[in-house]
């Protein structure tokens, strides 16, 4: 690792507290941050969400997508494995695929049409012998030496993720059961399709997002949609698993029709009653999803993805780092090839839930640059997360941050890794 790095991280760490309850605002707002998360988390031991495997389903399948900001391509070859590996070309650094996903025998670079197979290996260089016993490549040059840097895959229950470490472990250890499990509840025995897509471009830091994602405290104050629907409160019977780790997480919640109407919410006067109603409230009428009650089911896999259960609106979302204050987020939403076509409408209307203009969602994405820039004039200061205590571990109360200190115990954990230094 650079020295440059090194010095970043080693000053990063010196803003933080001894625990999890003070978040200092620099790592929200430094280049050098910045630039040292791609080296030590996407370019570390953690599996990032790539694709679907829906997406790259057939022999000569490919997508073209992202890890952190490194551009990388996921392809299927002939012998029907997948293969991820740099989205660059290995002679002056082009990218090979343009279009987000297609299908193709092999990838040729527009600049100067050196070719790789699907598997991301060097096949062709034109004129490498050059033009009438002049030019070319010399002797020396061997194409087994050049090429971009493969990624280790790993496919799980549908989801594709990807690493540039040979050290990470195996996606079910790297997750642990309870969260494999949780996938599974949605995800295994079913053939996800995909029926619609957003990409969302957000005003603030990717990690704020992430912050978000992993605040149950958060969601039935802020969306005045949950709780005037009754989809999701506080006093509703669920609960938060945090790993070992602290990196990944689940928030869930199930109908409680008793601890409805209690006045928890009145009472504090705040931001969530309305009279509001639906001009169609068959918006909201589903079904059992997986056979149990649980209604909403949001899970996040450390660094930047997340598997969402809203009702019957199911969806995987990619965080993309894009700069210091701006994040790219990707969201696919998903049927299942065994839906009737009653449960297909009822996927179609409640993709309305969440996305860049959700009924639930749309104040997520203002809310990160609220924050982005609120503490613009405030680097030496620091968030304040005590709620539910100080730890990162599973709750069965939601009115607690310990998910979100979670997401910085890993943090703190990748940033610190020494053995790059």
């Amino acid at each position: 690792m650079e020295s440059s790095v090194v010095d970043t991280v080693r000053e990063t760490q010196a803003d933080w507290t001894d625990d999890l309850t003070r978040v200092p605002y620099r790592v929200f707002q430094g280049e050098d941050v910045y630039a040292a998360e791609q080296t030590k988390l996407f370019h570390g031991p953690y599996w990032s969400y790539l694709c679907l495997e829906a997406e790259v389903a057939g022999p000569g399948d490919y997508c073209s997508t992202f890890v952190g900001e490194t551009p990388v391509i996921v392809a299927r070859d002939r012998d029907g494995e997948l293969y991820g590996f740099e989205n660059r070309c290995a002679h002056r650094g082009a990218l090979l695929a343009l279009d987000d996903r297609g299908n193709t025998k092999d990838f040729t670079c527009v600049y100067h049409a050196w070719s790789y197979n699907l598997q991301g290996d060097l096949t062709g260089v034109a004129f490498q012998d050059g033009v009438k016993g002049k030019g070319g490549m010399p002797d020396s040059f061997c194409m087994e030496d050049h090429g971009p840097r493969k990624l280790r895959i790993a496919v799980l229950h549908g989801l594709v993720f990807g690493s540039f470490s040979d050290d990470v472990p195996d996606i079910e250890d790297y997750l642990g059961e309870e969260i494999t499990s949780r996938i599974a509840r949605v995800l295994a025995g079913r053939t996800p399709e995909i029926i619609g897509r957003f990409t969302q471009i957000l005003p603030n830091n990717w990690k704020l997002y992430v912050e978000n994602v992993k605040d149950s405290y958060h969601a039935s104050i802020l969306h005045l949609f949950f709780t005037t629907f009754e989809l999701n409160r506080l006093s509703q019977r669920g609960g938060i698993i945090v790993d070992e780790s602290g990196g990944h997480h689940v928030s869930y919640s199930a109908i409680d029709r008793d601890a409805e109407k209690d006045v928890a919410y009145s009472d504090q006067n705040i931001r969530s009653e309305s009279a509001y109603t639906l001009a169609d409230p068959t918006l909201l009428e589903g079904f059992s999803e997986v056979g149990d009650d649980t209604t909403l089911q949001i899970l996040s896999v450390f660094p930047g993805f997340v598997l969402q259960q809203i009702q019957n609106s199911v969806a995987v979302r990619q965080i993309l780092p894009t700069g210091v204050e701006r994040t790219r987020l990707n969201w696919t939403y998903l049927g299942f090839e065994e839906d009737t076509p009653e449960q297909r409408e009822v996927r179609l209307k409640q993709a309305n839930l969440v996305g860049p203009a959700g009924y639930i969602s749309m104040e997520d994405g203002c809310v990160g640059g609220f924050v982005q820039r609120g503490i613009a004039g405030a680097a030496s200061q620091s968030a304040v997360l005590e709620m539910g205590g100080s730890l990162a571990e599973s709750s069965e109360s939601r009115v607690t941050e310990a998910s979100v200190r979670g997401f910085w115990k890993a943090y703190r954990a990748a940033m610190n890794r020494q053995e790059e230094a």
